[in-house]
């Protein structure tokens, strides 16, 4: 890259006001790919959870399942059944000092419990997605904002220096156009990563829903229903709202 030309001309030769908006581009830009990588990392995770159910419903007793979902305590479905088991055991007979809350019917508290369960999770999958969202709509514009104050700029120069032909307002104006390119770079990469992690945050909260719909039957119920594909096309308890 010629010294006089490209990235390196922009930083030279920009203001403090060019400077700080490819400051902001790329402080938008390790932003966005921090919340990607941390929150795919975190989806994969939650994949690799989602396949122990299979190993709690076939566990000899419940204390089994809790072993066989694991011991990590940001795993939502482990902290989904804890939720029902704590649901459960508050209106065993013969508890102490009950309370106004323990007349409610039993699904409806088991639902109650688990919904909350699944709320905090959806909350969880959900933070950060708002900074890409924010890179994504904003990007763009701040880097022609860049744009619009480096062609000023180098017009004012040129005009200064009294010479208009094509070698000479080519190289200025096209400097100016690099700070639009680095917006859409910082953009969409933002706006593909927030779309990728919201299908992949509902596929975990639709398993989430699952595993509560079945946690709600052996819970008031006293057994699951049955497997996943034994209720295909049937009405599933809407525990929780994608």
């Amino acid at each position: 890259m010629n010294e006089q030309s490209g990235l390196l001309a922009l930083w030279t030769q920009g203001d403090m006001v060019t400077r700080a908006v490819a400051l902001l581009l790329l402080g938008m830009s390790l932003a966005s790919w921090v919340v990607i990588l941390v929150k795919a990392l975190g989806l994969r995770q939650m994949s690799a959870q989602a396949r122990a159910l299979e190993r709690f419903w076939h566990a000899r007793d419940f204390e089994s399942g809790l072993q066989a979902l694991g011991d990590d305590p940001s795993n939502p479905f482990r902290q989904l059944a804890l939720q029902g088991q704590e649901a459960d055991a508050h209106l065993q007979p013969g508890e102490a000092n009950r309370q106004l809350i323990d007349s409610l019917d039993r699904s409806d508290w088991v639902t109650r419990c688990l919904r909350s369960a699944v709320d905090d999770a959806t909350a969880h999958l959900q933070s950060g997605l708002a900074v890409l969202a924010s890179v994504g709509s904003t990007a763009p514009f701040v880097g022609l904002f860049g744009t619009v104050w480096g062609i000023y700029h180098a017009l004012l120069s040129i005009g200064a220096s009294g010479q208009s032909t094509i070698d000479k307002v080519a190289g200025p104006i096209g400097e100016a156009l690099i700070m639009t390119a680095l917006g859409l770079a910082v953009a969409i990469p933002a706006v593909l990563g927030y779309n990728a992690l919201v299908r992949g945050n509902k596929g975990v909260l639709a398993q989430l829903n699952r595993f509560a719909h079945d946690l709600h039957a052996l819970f008031v119920t006293g057994a699951r229903v049955g497997a996943p594909s034994a209720f295909k096309g049937a009405t599933v308890l809407p525990l929780h709202k994608v």
